[in-house]
C-alpha cells in the first residue's frame, strides 16, 4: 500500500474485514444496502441513478465507482448519468443557497422567535436577486434546466431530488421537491424508496470510507 495514497480502487477490498470485527451489524447494514436497491415501485436502474446522483454528494469516490459500474449494467446511458449528476450539483448548491434565508433573518434579528425553520422563510429567497443579481439569476437558470425533462424525466429528476434533499438536510429543498413530485405523478410508495436509496448511500459512504480507516489503523 501505497502510504502516501488515500484513495485506491483496491482499497475497498478490505471492506469484508468489519463482517468480523462488527459482524452483526455489518450483515444487517448489506441486507438493508440490498434491499434498498434493488427493484420494488422504482426500477433497478433509476435507483441506480439515484445512487450515482447521492454519491456525488456525499463525496465518496468507492461509491461513485462502484454505482456507476452498476448504472451501466442497468444500461443507462452516460448522457442521463450526467443528468443526475447535474441534479445532485443543483440540489446540493440549491440546498447552500437556500439556508441564505436564515443567513438574512440572522443578520437582520428578524428571528425573534425559538423557530429556525418556517416554510414562509423561503419568501426571502427573492431577496438575493437585488444582492447577487448576476450570480442569483445564473443560478436560477442552471437549477431550471437541470430539473427540466431530458434524457430523464421530470418525475425522475424529481425523484432524484428528494433524494438529494434528504441527505443535504434542507427542509426547504424536501418541501418544494416533494410539492413538484406530487404534481410529476410521483407515489408516495416511489417517494420512499428514494428516500430508502438516499439512507442507504449516505450509510454506505461512511462505511466505504471505513476502509480508510483501517489503513490508518493498521499503519506502523
Amino acid at each position: 500500500m501505497n502510504k502516501d495514497s488515500l484513495y485506491q480502487k483496491s482499497y475497498i477490498n478490505r471492506l469484508g474485514e468489519f463482517s468480523k470485527l462488527s459482524n452483526e451489524a455489518f450483515r444487517s447494514f448489506t441486507n438493508f444496502d440490498q434491499k434498498a436497491l434493488s427493484q420494488g415501485k422504482l426500477s433497478s436502474k433509476l435507483k441506480e441513478l439515484i445512487a450515482v446522483a447521492v454519491a456525488h454528494v456525499t463525496g465518496c469516490p468507492y461509491c461513485i465507482e462502484a454505482h456507476v459500474n452498476q448504472v451501466k449494467k442497468q444500461e443507462a446511458t452516460k448522457e442521463e448519468m450526467a443528468e443526475a449528476i447535474m441534479v445532485a450539483t443543483a440540489l446540493k448548491a440549491g440546498s447552500a443557497l437556500a439556508h441564505g434565508v436564515n443567513a438574512l433573518n440572522a443578520y437582520d434579528g428578524n428571528n425573534n422567535d425559538d423557530e429556525l425553520y418556517k416554510s414562509n422563510y423561503i419568501n426571502r429567497l427573492s431577496e438575493f436577486s437585488s444582492l447577487q443579481k448576476e450570480t442569483f439569476s445564473s443560478f436560477i437558470s442552471f437549477d431550471q434546466n437541470a430539473m427540466k425533462a431530458g434524457k430523464l424525466s421530470v418525475k425522475e429528476k424529481e425523484l432524484i431530488a428528494i433524494a438529494i434533499a434528504h441527505v443535504t438536510g434542507c427542509p426547504y429543498c424536501i418541501e418544494i421537491h416533494v410539492k413538484a413530485a406530487k404534481k410529476a405523478q410521483v407515489t408516495k410508495e416511489e417517494m420512499a424508496e428514494a428516500i430508502m436509496v438516499a439512507t442507504a448511500l449516505k450509510a454506505g459512504s461512511a462505511l466505504a470510507h471505513g476502509v480508510n480507516a483501517l489503513n490508518a489503523y493498521d499503519e506502523n
